[in-house]
């Protein structure tokens, strides 16, 4: 009997692609929240805008668009305009969905280990799902999937190794222990994205 054909999945539907960068957005926003009450960072754009608010007095929400402004160029170049327009509305929802989350939980005060390693799992799978949407947060995630179209590279190990430099700068700014803790999470983050986000495993 001979094995059965596989099919393509239908391309999701405009209302399922605005569904799914809403629910992205608000996942990672929220994690990168949980970060930012406890002073850690992360990898990735989002990690190096985070470093900067602790750094200088400019909020990440206003930060986080213009770490992304380069690579949205080269996003622009490599991948065309349907996915940088994606990945534009989605770093702007995160941080509109940024300071939602400050204005709605001003004194939240969550244990550090906790908010670093759930804050790391509710922003890979947020980023996850915009993966799934042809969009990502902009930054690493733009060269870690165009790395991974041209040489097969999995998304979640080449932004792994990208966020090491980010959290090793980290020590500029903030205590050591937060740094070891936020490597921990942003390990946990790069899993969620390597073991779910595989080329010809999902599609449409």
């Amino acid at each position: 009997m001979s094995a059965p054909t596989l099919t393509a999945a239908p391309p999701h539907t405009l209302v399922e692609d605005v569904a799914g960068i809403t629910v992205g957005t608000f996942l990672a926003s929220f994690g990168l929240f949980l970060l930012h009450s406890t002073s850690a960072v992360t990898g990735g754009t989002a990690g190096l805008s985070l470093l900067l608010s602790y750094a200088a007095p400019i909020p990440f929400a206003v930060l986080f668009p213009l770490v992304n402004l380069p690579f949205f160029v080269v996003a622009l170049r490599t991948r065309g305009w349907a996915f940088t327009v994606r990945s534009l509305v989605a770093v702007v929802a995160v941080s509109v969905f940024s300071s939602i989350h400050a204005a709605a939980l001003p004194d939240l005060d969550v244990a550090p280990v906790y908010a670093v390693l759930f804050g790391n799992l509710a922003a890979g799978l947020g980023i996850l799902v915009l993966f799934r949407h042809r969009a990502s947060l902009g930054g690493f995630g733009i060269l870690a999937l165009l790395l991974q179209d041209r040489f097969g590279w999995r998304a979640g190990y080449v932004q792994m190794a990208l966020d090491v430099v980010v959290v090793l700068a980290s020590l500029t700014v903030v205590p050591p222990s937060v740094v070891g803790l936020s490597a921990l999470g942003a390990v946990v983050l790069n899993l969620v994205l390597s073991m779910n986000h595989r080329p010809g495993r999902y599609q449409g």
